[in-house]
């Protein structure tokens, strides 16, 4: 007999993982406001009980709660629509490349790193400099004179002796210099998405191969 996959097994299969969402159980509802109401009228003085105005107040105050829960309840059902589009659109990023405004690259053993820097201005000297996890520099690479816009550049995993670097993660910046100022412009860096995470503090998260989770919302680019 065939089982019935749950939601959790769908979303494992696309490369997805989710986490139970807090619940709030602070929040009163409609039926909580009923319930005080029928309250107080039971315990109501005879001799002074609630005037035509006050329980027409209070009613209208009913309306409120009830039109505010509609909205809540409506709000709820798009954001699940979003969140479940969302869902979709980031399963299909698995085993995908991305572009993520980083500076922190994963060499993989035979690969390389590829990434863009930004230049708000043409700079005279644009080099991008290479670092391991000791901080120690490990490769200069000179792009010479550019012109403002995104600048691509690839480093092939090699140190400036030569050597070719072991598998990790690496420290990737870019330096410039324009009208006598030094730059550190932006750096964007290529990563390999190995699974999505739904339902985080941030909303969708993407694992990145050997750099762990970032947010959807950090991705520049979809290769």
């Amino acid at each position: 007999m065939n089982s019935i996959s749950t939601d959790n097994d769908i979303y494992s299969g696309l490369g997805l993982t989710t986490q139970e969402p807090a619940s709030n159980s602070n929040e009163l509802g409609m039926d909580d406001f009923l319930n005080l109401m029928i309250t107080e009228l039971n315990h109501q003085d005879p001799t002074k009980p609630m005037d035509n105005t006050q329980l027409a107040t209070q009613i209208s105050q009913f309306s409120v709660v009830s039109g505010v829960e509609d909205l809540n309840s409506s709000f709820a059902g798009l954001s699940a629509d979003l969140t479940s589009g969302q869902a979709l659109q980031a399963a299909n990023l698995v085993g995908h490349e991305v572009l993520v405004a980083t500076n922190s690259g994963w060499l993989s053993n035979g690969g390389s790193v590829k990434g863009v820097t930004e230049l708000p201005s043409s700079v005279s000297d644009l080099t991008v400099r290479v670092s391991d996890a000791s901080g120690a520099l490990v490769r200069e690479i000179e792009l010479g004179s550019q012109s403002a816009g995104q600048i691509n550049f690839s480093w092939d995993g090699y140190d400036d002796k030569g050597n070719y670097m072991p598998e990790g993660v690496y420290d990737i910046t870019a330096h410039a210099t324009a009208d006598d100022a030094e730059l550190s412009p932006y750096v964007y860096l290529n990563a390999k998405v190995d699974s999505v995470n739904l339902g985080g503090a941030n909303g969708i998260g993407l694992n990145i191969q050997g750099l762990g989770q970032i947010s959807l919302s950090n991705v520049a680019q979809i290769f």
